[in-house]
């Protein structure tokens, strides 16, 4: 079965973020095997949610798939890791984004793609809804958190994951510094 790893950015975030071609350098210099799928998500969750399922269903008959999320992106990893019980690397996850971007309600322009959209309550009661409160199967996740992170609270990733394997590193950022040290171990821990 051929591999696939699906990476999902953040909120105002795009394909062109750091990690995410971190990632996909990695993957085409060390595992050219492996398909890397970043796709730009829309800005909105319910059309996130529709882009993403079809995406994950239309490979998950022919390839063996493992997700990589950060931030927002770690929320929505998390969600389809439960829904199609797909391997999941978390890079500081929003845990309860709904709660977080109420604040950001309005008026709004992603900084990668000059997008200009306004974001409402309900994108944020679509966000409450992926919420995932149990984890099936918390072997399946593993989180990457830097205490550091200026935007989330790193306490809350680390106690929804606190039954899976935890790489916490003291200080860093929101952006997590030095994630390329990872990008091996995340192919070998998804399992592609």
């Amino acid at each position: 079965m051929t591999s696939a790893l699906l990476y999902l950015h953040g909120f105002n975030s795009s394909p062109q973020s750091l990690k995410a071609k971190q990632m996909s350098e990695y993957c085409r210099r060390y595992r050219p095997d492996i398909e890397v799928l970043v796709p730009q998500l829309p800005s909105h969750p319910e059309p996130t949610i529709n882009v993403l399922t079809e995406l994950v269903e239309s490979y998950t008959p022919t390839h063996q798939l493992g997700l990589v999320g950060s931030s927002l992106g770690g929320f929505l990893a998390t969600w389809l890791s439960e829904r199609y019980r797909l391997p999941a690397v978390l890079v500081n996850p929003a845990v309860r984004p709904y709660e977080l971007l109420q604040d950001y309600v309005g008026e709004q322009v992603n900084p990668y793609t000059q997008e200009h959209y306004h974001l409402d309550a309900a994108d944020i009661r679509a966000l409450r809804d992926l919420y995932v409160p149990t984890l099936s199967d918390p072997d399946r996740f593993w989180l990457l958190q830097q205490e550091g992170d200026e935007v989330l609270d790193y306490r809350q990733a680390v106690e929804t994951f606190s039954a899976s394997k935890q790489t916490v590193e003291p200080n860093g950022d929101h952006s997590f510094m030095g994630f390329e040290r990872y990008c091996a171990d995340i192919v070998h821990f998804l399992g592609i």
